[in-house]
């Protein structure tokens, strides 16, 4: 997969990444498409496959790997244009392999909510859990970095981002739940490294927002 310059997606800068997002939530602007969703996070939303996510939407993926919380906020501008039905926000694991604390990770997911509130009142926001990560049973290579962050920091992470989505008029997809085994941990059939999902992750992932637009279709039909 290249950009419109030639280049391969994966050799891009962080600056390069930016552009071409802005181009791609440009063009979509200009089609003005139904039923637009829109994909906001890091590498777990970035790799997510087209052909899995729900057919009755118009996608527009605006992920960046090793993204994080700060790096969001400064650029979720880039679609203020498009006037989407839903944004689905999933971030924050970066922060924490990076050393931000909870304090800020969180103060910056408030803020990141506030402003998709203010330029899209009309937006259905969905604030999506932390995943966890497959503790001892990960290959990821900074798996070191990654042993050092509990999943009991990111079920308690979650239990505030829950709060906070409440507190800001925003909608919370729990996603924890549906990828953790016995012990809390990402289950290893659902990742390729104990980080990142394979296809039977996002196909999980894929099952959980469509039951999400079918519960929301649901209440809005009956009241």
């Amino acid at each position: 997969m290249v950009n419109s310059e030639g280049i391969p997606r994966h050799r891009l800068t962080y600056e390069q990444w930016v552009e071409q997002l802005k181009r791609e939530a440009n063009a979509v602007a200009a089609n003005s498409p139904e039923h637009l969703s829109i994909l906001v996070g890091d590498s777990l939303s970035l790799w997510f496959p087209a052909e899995l996510l729900p057919r009755e939407q118009t996608w527009l993926n605006q992920g960046i790997s090793g993204e994080v919380s700060t790096g969001l906020l400064k650029r979720i501008k880039l679609f203020d244009i498009t006037q989407p039905d839903q944004i689905f926000v999933m971030i924050g694991i970066n922060d924490l392999i990076r050393g931000v604390d909870d304090t800020t990770l969180l103060n910056n997911y408030r803020e990141i909510i506030r402003d998709l509130r203010w330029v899209h009142p009309d937006t259905e926001i969905i604030v999506q859990s932390i995943l966890p990560h497959s503790d001892k049973y990960s290959n990821w290579e900074g798996r070191d970095r990654l042993l050092k962050i509990s999943n009991e920091r990111i079920r308690n992470l979650n239990q505030e981002l829950k709060l906070i989505a409440e507190e800001e008029g925003a909608d919370f997809l729990d996603l924890h739940p549906l990828f953790t085994d016995a012990d809390g941990n990402l289950q290893p059939e659902l990742s390729t490294d104990g980080l990142h999902l394979n296809d039977k992750g996002y196909l999980v992932w894929s099952s959980a927002l469509k039951l999400y637009n079918e519960i929301i279709l649901d209440s809005s039909s009956n009241p």
